[in-house]
C-alpha cells in the first residue's frame, strides 16, 4: 500500500466512525455499571431472550423506548464475551481477558436481568417458560439466543481437547489452546477445518490459518509446515470478489485447500484427523497433524428446535426485511438464531438492530414496518498480524462496501479497525444501542465523493 493510500483510508475510517450515530456523542467509555436488577416479575412489556450482542443491543434500545422497568433480559451466563476478538487470541495477538466483561456491566442500567435459561416458548399465550417452571409473560418478545456449538458431533470431541496440539477459537475453553498449539509447533501438518453446517463468522476458520502461517514464518518454522484448510464447501469464500483475493493470498503463501472434506473424527491420542470425502460417499481420509484447529458443527439452540417460532430446521422464522416473525406479529428475532439468509456475524447484528428498532417502533403504533434489512454483513478477513481484507456484502452475495477504496486488498488500516476500533464500537456503541451498522458512514463516504 502506498503511504498516500494508508493515510487516505485511515482518515476516512477515523473521521467516519464517530459519526455513525448522533447519539454516540452522549456516551462515555467509562459508563459501565453493575446495576442491572437480578429479578424476575411475571410480566414485561418487552422480554429479550439472550444476553449476547443482539440481546443487549435491543434491550438498550427498548429501554429508551418503553422504560427500563418494562424490559427484562433472560440470560444465565455471568460473563459477556466479544467473540470476534478470539481470532486474535488464538493467534497470540490479544489476551482472552480483553474479550470479557461481567454480564451485569453490559445489561442496561435498570433493566431486569433474569439469570435463568429458557426452557419453552408459548407464543400463542404470549409467554415463555424458564427453569424451575417459572412463567414470564410479555407484550413483545425479542429472541436473540445465538447459535449452539456441537463439538460432540465430531467423534473424539470434546474430550480430545484434553490432549496437546489441538485447539478451537470458537470456545472460551479452547481458544487459548490454539495459541499453545501454534507456539509448540515443530514440523508436520497444520490443519484448519470448516464444518458442514451453518457457522457464525464463516471467515474465522481460515483467519487463524493465515495468522498461523505468519507466525511460523516469523519463528523460522514455516519450511517445516504443511498448512492446509479442509472445507466441505466448494469455494473458499461465498463472495467472488473476496474469494479471488483470498485465493491469491493462498497461492502466494503456499497454503493447501482441500475442498469437499468434512471432519468426522479426531483421534487426539494419535494426532490424527479423519475426514469424509463428500465427492466420494463412504470414502474417508486420515491426516496426521502437528497442529489442528477445529471449527465445530453448529445449529440452533435446543429450545428452538421444534418450537412454535422456528422453521423446520430450528431457526427462528422471521421476515428477512423487517425481522418480524412471520406468524406472530409481536415476536421478533435478531442475530445467529434466525433463518435470515446472510452470514452470522456481529456486524450483521449491528445492521439488524437498527432495522429491528424501527420495525418494533411501528408495530407498537399499529403501523406496518417499512424499514428493510438488505442482508448487510461484514467479515474482516485477517490475513496477517497487520493486514485485513474487509469483506462487506448483502443477501445476494454482492459487495456492499463502506469505504471508497478497493476493500478486497489487504490493508493495515483495516487491521487496526478490526483489532482496535471495532472492540470500542462494540462495547460503547452497539451494546448501548447507538450503532445500527456502517450505513451512515457509507452515505458520508459517497457524499464526500460527489
Amino acid at each position: 500500500m502506498s503511504p498516500f493510500g494508508a493515510v487516505s483510508s485511515c482518515s476516512h475510517l477515523f473521521s467516519g466512525v464517530w459519526l455513525l450515530k448522533p447519539g454516540m456523542q452522549k456516551m462515555s467509555s467509562f459508563s459501565l455499571h453493575t446495576a442491572a436488577r437480578c429479578a424476575a416479575r411475571n410480566y414485561y412489556e418487552v422480554l429479550v431472550l439472550g444476553g449476547g450482542a443482539g440481546g443487549i443491543a435491543m434491550s438498550a434500545r427498548m429501554k429508551r423506548k418503553v422504560g427500563a422497568e418494562n424490559v427484562a433480559v433472560v440470560e444465565p451466563s455471568e460473563t459477556h464475551y466479544y467473540q470476534p476478538l478470539w481470532t486474535l487470541v488464538g493467534g497470540g495477538a490479544k489476551q482472552l481477558a480483553a474479550s470479557a466483561r461481567p454480564m451485569g456491566s453490559v445489561i442496561p442500567k435498570g433493566v431486569d436481568w433474569i439469570k435463568s435459561r429458557v426452557t419453552a416458548l408459548d407464543p400463542d399465550k404470549n409467554c415463555v417458560w424458564l427453569e424451575n417452571d417459572i412463567k414470564v409473560s410479555y407484550k413483545y418478545l425479542i429472541i436473540a439466543l445465538g447459535i449452539s456449538l456441537h463439538y460432540e458431533k465430531i467423534k473424539g470431541l470434546p474430550e480430545g481437547f484434553n490432549y496437546p496440539n489441538i485447539g478451537s477459537n470458537y470456545s472460551v475453553q479452547t481458544v487459548e489452546k490454539t495459541w499453545k498449539a501454534l507456539q509448540d509447533f515443530k514440523e508436520g501438518n497444520a490443519i484448519f477445518t470448516f464444518p458442514n453446517t451453518p457457522v457464525k463468522c464463516a471467515g474465522a476458520p481460515q483467519k487463524i490459518m493465515y495468522l498461523s502461517d505468519a507466525y511460523l514464518r516469523k519463528t523460522g518454522k514455516r519450511s517445516k509446515a504443511n498448512i492446509m484448510f479442509n472445507t466441505p464447501l466448494g469455494v473458499i469464500f461465498g463472495v467472488k470478489k473476496y474469494a479471488d483475493a483470498l485465493l491469491e493470498v493462498i497461492k502466494d503463501r503456499d497454503l493447501t485447500v482441500n475442498y469437499k472434506r468434512n471432519l468426522i473424527e479426531v483421534r487426539a491420542d494419535k494426532q490424527e484427523a479423519v475426514f469424509e470425502n463428500l465427492d466420494k460417499p463412504g470414502v474417508t481420509e486420515v491426516y496426521k497433524y502437528e497442529m489442528l484447529h477445529v471449527t465445530p458443527p453448529m445449529g440452533p439452540p435446543a429450545v428452538l428446535v421444534n418450537s412454535p417460532v422456528s422453521d423446520e430446521s430450528g431457526w427462528v422464522d422471521v421476515d428477512k426485511e423487517t425481522l418480524q416473525h412471520k406468524k406472530f406479529s409481536n415476536v421478533f428475532a435478531i442475530g445467529d438464531c434466525t433463518n435470515l439468509p446472510t452470514s452470522k456475524t456481529a456486524a450483521a447484528v449491528a445492521a439488524q438492530s437498527g432495522v429491528l428498532d424501527k420495525t418494533i417502533s411501528l408495530v407498537m403504533k399499529n403501523e406496518v414496518p417499512v424499514k428493510k434489512y438488505d442482508g448487510y454483513t461484514s467479515c474482516p478477513l485477517v490475513t496477517d498480524y497487520n493486514k485485513v481484507i474487509l469483506a462487506e456484502f448483502d443477501y445476494n452475495a454482492q459487495p456492499l462496501e463502506t469505504f471508497p477504496i478497493d476493500q478486497s486488498k489487504e490493508r493495515t488500516t483495516m487491521y487496526h479497525m478490526k483489532a482496535d476500533m471495532m472492540p470500542l464500537l462494540y462495547w460503547n456503541a452497539l451494546l448501548k444501542g447507538y450503532w445500527g451498522g456502517p450505513a451512515p458512514v457509507r452515505k458520508l463516504m459517497h457524499l464526500g465523493l460527489k
